[in-house]
């Protein structure tokens, strides 16, 4: 299984560096090109994977070929690598707002197609990523194409018109969530700590509660109120942060983003 990535920024590296790390593919059966020669050969050379010189010759050599592109030159992208892609090769777009039915109307309605929205964790193994497949993509191409993102972490199947939600509490939400390790690594300073040991005692934290949260099954609720004892300090704490309007203002950002992502 061959898979060529025709964009190689942030997201991309993201997931390329997941699976390699998962040994999903060998390392020289992931191929990439971008407009940027000197950032995807050096990308290419740290890896041992295949940079490919056009467009062109990575989707005619791609058995899934991952659309990793911006928005703005989907369509010309698109058109360069047409009569290029074989109507058995999956195309894989991680586009932010780029619909199934115009990935169909720029390639071919017949066309496996998957449309994903990955987060930067894939390069950890700890991505979250939203999925939906059209009608042509079943079977074992399903299974190949999932598998990328399932090595890279937890995939989720959404439909479309969740998937700028789902952004919002996933994607951005990296960023949101390191915005609260480093809001607890500052108040670790207050209070005599070093940022580096501050840091490093709220991100155990926050991997640690997110794993057990996750194995235990619970809600997050439920463990709030085995953490915060009659009359003790964890709870005095929880109150003065929703007294200064912590519930409002997460969920105040998510509204944001959003707003920001749809345009409305």
């Amino acid at each position: 299984m061959k898979v060529g990535f025709i964009g190689v920024g942030a997201m991309a590296k993201a997931i390329i560096r997941g699976m390699v790390r998962a040994n999903l593919v060998p390392s020289a059966d992931i191929l990439v090109h971008s407009a940027h020669k000197e950032n995807y050969e050096t990308f290419a050379t740290e890896l041992s994977l295949t940079p490919v010189a056009t467009n062109k010759q990575l989707a005619a050599d791609s058995d899934i070929l991952v659309l990793a592109v911006v928005p703005g030159v989907v369509k010309q992208v698109i058109t360069e690598i047409d009569g290029s892609i074989s109507k058995e090769t999956t195309v894989v777009s991680i586009v932010s707002g780029l619909s199934l039915s115009r990935i169909e109307e720029l390639t071919s309605y017949n066309q496996p197609i998957l449309r994903t929205l990955p987060n930067v964790n894939s390069a950890y193994g700890q991505g979250m990523t939203a999925v939906i497949a059209n009608e042509n993509l079943t079977g074992n191409s399903l299974k190949q194409a999932l598998s990328i993102f399932e090595s890279t972490g937890q995939t989720i199947e959404l439909p479309e018109s969740q998937f700028a939600n789902f952004s919002a509490i996933s994607g951005s939400a990296v960023a949101y969530v390191d915005f609260f390790i480093d809001a607890l690594s500052r108040a670790g300073v207050k209070y005599g700590f070093t940022k580096e040991v501050a840091t490093k005692i709220a991100t155990q934290t926050t991997l640690g509660s997110a794993s057990s949260l996750l194995e235990s099954g619970k809600s997050p609720a439920e463990v709030i109120d085995e953490v915060c004892s009659p009359g003790g300090d964890t709870i005095a704490g929880i109150l003065a942060m929703e007294e200064k309007g912590f519930l409002p203002a997460v969920v105040h950002g998510i509204d944001a983003t959003i707003k920001k992502s749809t345009g409305n």
